[in-house]
Formats: C-alpha cells, sequence, structure tokens
C-alpha cells in the first residue's frame, strides 16, 4: 500500500516536473525574443538605413561635384551646371515605392529645390518650424556649416502627404563651392512598421512551438502514467524533440536574419548598379576633353600615374564597380531564391549542372575559407532529371558544406563531378575531399539520424539523414567511399527522364 501511495504520490508529482521547467523555458524563450532581440534588431535596422542614407546623400554629393567641374572647366556655365544638377537630383527616386528624395537649401537657408514642397521653393526657410518647434533647416544649416555633415531629427510630412506629420532622420551635407546642402532621410515608421511585421511573425512563431511544446508536454505525462519504464521512454522522445525544436528554431531564425541582410544590402548595391553607368557616361563624355588636355604633356601626372595609366585604371575600377554591383545583386537573389519555402512537387524538370552551380556559388565562402584548390567538372549534353531544385540543392550545399569542414588545411582539396553513367541511365553527382575520411565502423552510420562525429563542434546528425531521405524522394541513391588515407567521396545516382 505504501508503494502504491508512494507511486500515486509520485505520478500526481510528474505533470508538475514538467510543466514547471516547460513553463519557465518558454518566458526565458519569449522575453529575450521580445526583450533582447528585437530591440536589438530595430537598432541595428536604424543603424543600418542611416548608414544608407549618409551613402546616398555622398552620391547625391558627387553628382553635385561633378556639374562643378563641368562649370568649372568651361563645359558649361555655373547657372547651367546648377540648373543641371537641380533638374537631376529633383528627378531621383529611391525606396521601396520610389518616393523617397532629395532636397537642397541653401546657407541662407533659402529653398533650391525640394520635390513634395515647391511652394518653398525660393522661399527663406529660416522660421519654418516642424510641429515640435524646432526650426529644423536653421538646424540643418547649422550641422553642415559645423560638422559638414551629419544627421538631423525633426518632424515631417510623410512623403506627398502633408496631412500625416511623422518623425524623419536626415542626414545632410554641405556642397560649399555653391554654398548649398543637399540632404535625405529615411521615415522612422518605415523601421517601426517591419519591426512590426516580424514581431507579429514571431509571435505566431512562439504561439505555436508552445502549442507543440504543450502537446508533447500532455502527451509524455500521458505516456509516462502507466509504468516506470514509459515514464522514461516518454523522457528521452521528449528530450530529443526538444533538440530538433530548438534546431528549428535557430534555422527559423536563421532565415529572418539572412533575408533581413539581403534586404539591407539590397539598397546600397542597388545604388552602385544606378551611379556606375553615370559615372561611366561622365567618364566617356570627360575622355575627349581629357585626351586634348594632356597631348602636348603626356608625361604629366595625375595621383603620382601618367595620364595614359590613370585612364586605363579609371577604366578598369569602372568595369569593376559595375561588375562587383551585379555580382552583388545576383547574391542576394540567390540567397531569397533558396530562402524561400520548398514547395512539395516533384515534377519539374531539373539540369543539374545548374544545381551545382549555384549551389557553389551560395557555398563560396565556406569553400574559400577551407580550401585553395576546388576543382569542378561539369558533365557536357548532360539530360534533365525530374525532381525538386529546391531539395537538390539543400542536399548539395549540405555535401559541400561537409567536405569544406572535413578538411584539415587549405592545400588539401575538394573535387565536384557531374556526369552520365555508364549505362546512360543514372546522372552521377560526387563530391571528394581529400581529409583524413571516415572510419569503416562509422561509414556505415552516416545516414542515420543524429549520428555525427562533430557533435562537439555543434553537429546535430541531421543533415547527411535528411539529404538521403531527399534523394530517396527522388528515386536516387546517396553513398559514401572513404579509401583508408584517402578522404571521402559522397555520390548521388539519379535516374535520367
Amino acid at each position: 500500500m505504501a508503494n502504491l501511495n508512494q507511486n500515486s504520490i509520485s505520478i500526481q508529482a510528474f505533470p508538475v516536473r514538467i510543466i514547471i521547467p516547460v513553463a519557465l523555458t518558454l518566458i526565458l524563450f519569449i522575453m529575450t525574443i521580445f526583450g533582447l532581440i528585437i530591440p536589438l534588431l530595430e537598432k541595428n535596422m536604424l543603424e543600418g538605413k542611416r548608414q544608407a542614407i549618409m551613402h546616398l546623400t555622398e552620391t547625391a554629393w558627387s553628382t553635385l561635384s561633378l556639374y562643378h567641374e563641368q562649370a568649372r572647366l568651361g563645359i558649361l556655365s555655373e547657372d547651367e551646371a546648377k540648373a543641371n544638377a537641380i533638374d537631376h537630383l529633383s528627378a531621383l527616386r529611391y525606396g521601396p515605392d520610389l518616393k523617397d528624395y532629395f532636397w537642397i537649401n541653401d546657407y541662407r537657408p533659402v529653398m533650391i529645390m525640394h520635390p513634395y514642397r515647391p511652394d518653398l521653393v525660393g522661399q527663406n526657410v529660416a522660421g519654418f518650424e516642424d510641429p515640435a518647434g524646432k526650426h529644423l533647416f536653421v538646424e540643418v544649416v547649422k550641422t553642415a556649416r559645423e560638422n559638414g555633415a551629419g544627421f538631423v531629427d525633426y518632424l515631417w510630412q510623410w512623403q506627398e502627404d502633408s496631412a500625416r506629420i511623422v518623425p524623419k532622420i536626415s542626414y545632410v551635407k554641405s556642397f560649399q563651392p555653391w554654398g548649398w546642402v543637399i540632404g535625405t532621410g529615411i521615415y522612422v515608421e518605415d523601421v517601426r512598421g517591419e519591426i512590426l511585421t516580424i514581431t507579429r511573425k514571431l509571435t505566431m512563431a512562439c504561439l505555436g512551438i508552445g502549442g507543440i511544446v504543450l502537446l508533447l508536454s500532455g502527451y509524455i505525462i500521458w505516456a509516462a502514467a502507466g509504468a516506470e519504464t514509459e515514464r522514461l521512454y516518454a523522457m528521452e522522445q521528449s528530450g530529443l524533440r526538444e533538440k530538433q525544436l530548438i534546431q528549428a528554431d535557430k534555422m527559423s531564425s536563421l532565415g529572418i536574419l539572412v533575408a533581413g541582410v539581403a534586404h539591407e544590402i539590397n539598397n546600397p548595391a542597388t545604388s552602385l548598379m544606378l551611379n556606375a553607368p553615370n559615372l561611366k557616361k561622365a567618364w566617356d563624355a570627360f575622355t575627349p576633353v581629357l585626351d586634348t588636355h594632356f597631348r602636348d604633356d603626356p608625361e604629366a601626372r595625375v595621383c603620382n600615374m601618367t595620364y595614359l595609366e590613370l585612364s586605363k585604371r579609371i577604366e578598369l575600377m569602372l568595369s569593376a564597380i559595375q561588375d562587383g554591383s551585379a555580382r552583388i545583386k545576383g547574391i542576394i537573389s540567390e540567397l531569397k531564391d533558396f530562402s524561400r519555402p520548398t514547395g512539395a512537387r516533384m515534377d519539374h524538370e531539373i539540369d543539374v549542372n545548374q544545381v551545382v552551380e549555384k549551389s557553389l556559388d551560395l557555398t563560396s565562402a565556406i569553400i574559400k575559407k577551407s580550401t585553395h584548390l576546388l576543382s569542378v567538372t561539369y558533365g557536357h549534353d548532360l539530360p534533365l532529371i525530374q525532381g525538386n531544385f529546391g531539395k537538390l540543392q539543400q542536399v548539395m550545399i549540405n555535401l559541400l558544406v561537409n567536405a569544406g569542414q572535413a578538411l584539415e588545411n587549405p592545400e588539401q582539396s575538394i573535387q565536384v563531378i557531374t556526369r552520365l553513367s555508364d549505362r546512360k541511365d543514372f546522372l552521377t553527382i560526387e563530391v571528394t575531399d581529400t581529409g583524413p575520411g571516415v572510419a569503416p565502423r562509422d561509414l556505415k552510420k552516416m545516414k542515420d539520424p543524429f549520428f555525427t562525429t562533430r557533435r562537439d563542434e555543434g553537429g546535430t546528425g541531421l543533415g547527411l539523414s535528411i539529404s538521403g531521405k531527399i534523394v530517396s524522394d527522388h528515386k536516387g541513391i546517396l553513398e559514401f567511399f572513404s579509401p583508408p588515407g584517402q578522404g571521402l567521396t559522397a555520390r548521388i545516382l539519379l535516374p535520367c527522364i
């Protein structure tokens, strides 16, 4: 009887022992998300926006410098240069809706150009106050005079809606040759709106995770009520599921951060792509004038180089800027494509060479850090296969990352090969590294869930298990070979259409 009572008390206390740790874990998780991560994310996003408008203002300032130089060289009169600069900058728009703009005022301050407030153009705006009573244009001139450039906080109308007044942060910079101040700004509401969207998504994720945890806890309590053996088994399953939830949460957080980083990089990349062609056109226009100027003195040096050397160097730099900005946009596009949810359809026609190529692009930073010796051989005229591009890309990325992590120094190599099998009924993808390889006793376990030889380094043992399942869903085979002392080869066999 005493033993029965003891078991009864143990069973009654068991839910409490589960609920309290789970509740505390959820509370700590939610407090971390909403008390630390979201405020930090908002701060970083706002700082990123501030840096973006600083770079945009400096780019617009360069436009003024360009027209001033044309006036100095006599190509245009000063009045024509100013008019052209005003026309050029008044037409510039950026931002998601192409409604963000630049304005110009002088030191008096008189408004020189404002796309959304033409009523202020030509007016002395020294007495202009925002709803909080700040003489914002006086503050703009003061910042430009004292520091050359800087940020100014104030209240301003929402784009073209003069009835809506919101907080705004602008970056202004002095253009001393003409006594002008040029600036552009961001609305704090934009950042708050993005944070609100992220908060809503995180709230739904927290509710979902909380519901799953509660369901799992209920199942564990029910399963443990029968006997001690079942209770221990249920606890073991709970621990396993907890690890899976933590890993899923990490991947979800990583996806949000990657999307945010891609979004922030997109603005300066767009600025580069917009302005690089203009710089190229300007240089092409200057070249005949400079050629004539330096024809009589070919040895004259500019920036410690002859004019001919400088001309070639500038051509290369402009090409590099254009190529680099296009490369950044391409990487951002690939990150966004990869981070989108993958559908379940398996009936797409796929070029395996494209799968390998895009996977190498996304893992290039890891591979370059791991090895100086990457060899890629693409098979020619390979037939298509049927399946899911995103899922096969997930497998390739996992194999490439594993290969990079297996290397002990950058002098070891990675080799990737795509080819058609001898019987021409299967496509083969091989990823080979020259690391230490895998012991024969471990080779058979590589696709087992949670088996990993790098647990101390953060490995979960899920990557190859999931990869094996994806290849199997494509009616293919994922196999591994590790001759003693010759590294590891991962081979994917996929049936042709």
